[in-house]
């Protein structure tokens, strides 16, 4: 198989990152708009975190991703619809397309709070009310969003999880304050970060 590779672009390196930065903005305001609670959760959340302490280390992401109450899907979706964007149920998830034309990689997630986000999940997704004032967008607080990256546990997960360990955000002491099978988990990051 042959990839057409086109030049190096640092206007696409860029314009790619403001489209993630406008989706979320844009998103996050339909919602404040329409007084639907939400909290910024995923890479967005994680981002939001490190940068209070070094935004050097902040990584780049495609995704935006939000939780809701599920009873709050009806409002989200007319806040939504007035900013632009269509909703759409894939593969049984809830997404919000940036457009008419726009591909899952241009959507915002939709988690449900409170729920299991996979039956093989440990532990539900947290409530919207554990979110703070982030600034421009109520993001979930750091307790939440490390407790979603140790259940979900994906790779990308561990690396973002290993992101918020390198600026001091995660230490030594957080295992104490979780419930063990999570603990468990962080533990290993804790020793073995390199694993």
């Amino acid at each position: 198989m042959s990839l057409a590779i086109g030049p190096v672009s640092w206007e696409r390196m860029v314009g790619a990152v403001e489209k993630v930065r406008d989706r979320l903005t844009r998103t996050t305001a339909a919602l404040d708009r329409q007084t639907v609670p939400y909290a910024v959760i995923g890479e967005n959340a994680v981002a939001a975190w490190v940068s209070r302490v070094d935004e050097t280390a902040v990584r780049n992401t495609q995704d935006v991703d939000i939780l809701i109450r599920r009873v709050d899907l009806p409002a989200a979706t007319v806040a939504m619809t007035a900013a632009g964007f269509r909703h759409q149920e894939v593969a049984g998830a809830d997404m919000f397309f940036d457009g008419e034309t726009a591909g899952p990689r241009d959507a915002v997630h939709v988690v449900f709070a409170g729920e299991f986000v996979q039956t093989n999940y440990l532990h539900p997704t947290p409530q919207v009310t554990e979110s703070e004032d982030g600034g421009p967008f109520r993001v979930l607080s750091l307790d939440a969003l490390v407790r979603m990256k140790l259940t979900s546990y994906r790779r990308k997960d561990q690396m973002h999880l290993l992101d918020l360990m390198a600026v001091g955000l995660i230490d030594t002491d957080w295992p104490a304050r979780l419930p063990t099978d999570l603990a468990v988990r962080l533990q290993e990051l804790l020793e073995d970060p390199n694993g």
